[in-house]
């Protein structure tokens, strides 16, 4: 049987009165990653239907790869209960900004992430998407992260951005306060790590090689 992998994405899209919503590169290149790798992707949002999309994340130029992973997102099934116990293995969380506002108070977002924690099971993201882990505990009440080392969009690369106000809170600073110990590179550049079945990555450019670290992880493969 091939290896079931799911892939939750926001469905938020206003930040600041601007458009936002999920990052598309961090969705399409991990999403080609899984499907070459031989795996069974199941694509679910917070809110079921279209998932926006932050408009300054379209290429240029239509990437014929990622032609069947956007094709899903124009109607998505919703993040459900079944999900909790689907017998996924690997939850992947792409980001862009629409995340930090769903998912991390959405409730079966953090149930999923639970069960799969608690099992030792896969879990990765990338940039906002660990947004996602900042509330996320295990049974007893520990943070999922603490302890573990993490990367994620930097407060450098927020305040580069200039949407240090209007995100309600600082990633960094949020998975710091959980115990994370936070990695990360220069910024706009390439860094992801792994951390037993934990997967994160810092940004855009860190899409690529966090869908890789996940796939290792799954394979059980050293990275």
């Amino acid at each position: 049987m091939s290896k079931k992998v799911l892939i939750v994405v926001t469905s938020a899209d206003k930040i600041a009165g601007n458009d936002t919503g999920l990052w598309l590169e961090e969705y399409a290149a991990p999403y080609v990653t899984f499907v070459q790798a031989g795996y069974d992707v199941v694509v679910k949002s917070i809110e079921g239907g279209q998932v926006p999309l932050d408009p300054n994340s379209l290429p240029e130029e239509e990437k014929l790869e990622w032609q069947e992973a956007q094709s899903i997102l124009t109607n998505t099934d919703k993040l459900s209960e079944e999900d909790v116990s689907a017998g996924y293995d690997a939850v992947f969380l792409p980001g862009g900004h629409g995340t930090v506002f769903d998912f991390p108070e959405n409730s079966l977002l953090q149930q999923v992430l639970r069960a799969h924690a608690s099992s030792d099971k896969v879990i990765g993201s990338v940039c906002h998407g660990p947004s996602a882990l900042v509330h996320a505990t295990y049974e007893d009440g520990t943070p999922l992260v603490k302890g573990k080392k993490v990367s994620a969009f930097t407060d450098a690369e927020e305040r580069d951005m200039g949407l240090q106000d209007a995100v309600p809170f600082l990633l960094e600073t949020a998975l710091r306060e959980k115990g994370a110990i936070f990695a990360g590179g220069d910024n706009w550049t390439d860094f992801s790590v792994r951390d037993g079945s934990l997967v994160t990555g810092q940004n855009p450019m860190s899409s690529q090689s966090a869908a890789d670290k996940v796939v290792d992880a799954i394979e059980g493969r050293d990275s």
